[in-house]
């Protein structure tokens, strides 16, 4: 657990590297909103969260394998990661800004992460 970075991640700096790519500026983890979102574009009122799928339970293979030790721990950790994302999720929503959530698994094909994160800041709000 010790050598788990919490910012600076692979798949962060990917995220990053793409939308300078697309002339986006943005500020990192903004204490002053729920959950400090990780890329934050405030004069567009858009919010990117790039997550683990392992850590944050995704759907791909990476994040449906468990540890074999400890398993149960895990479990209940991956669940607590996921119920949390959902109340920031709508907490950041409430408050008006427009989210994206970036997987690790979605920033293995760099051109289509371009493709989705160009779409997510011309796309206008409902």
């Amino acid at each position: 657990m010790q050598a788990v970075k919490q910012g600076d991640t692979t798949p962060e700096v990917v995220v990053r590297s793409a939308l300078h790519k697309l002339g986006c500026r943005f500020t990192l983890q903004r204490a002053n909103l729920p959950g400090r979102p990780d890329i934050v574009m405030p004069a567009r009122r858009r919010i990117v969260l790039v997550h683990g799928c392992f850590w944050h339970g995704h759907s791909c293979a990476r994040g449906c394998r468990l540890p074999v030790t400890n398993a149960l721990y895990w479990r209940k950790k991956i669940a607590r990661n996921r119920s949390r994302d959902k109340r920031v999720l709508a907490a950041l929503r409430r408050a008006g800004w427009r989210v994206l959530v970036v997987w690790e698994c979605g920033t293995r094909d760099y051109a289509k992460l371009l493709g989705c994160l160009a779409a997510f800041l011309v796309e206008q709000s409902v």
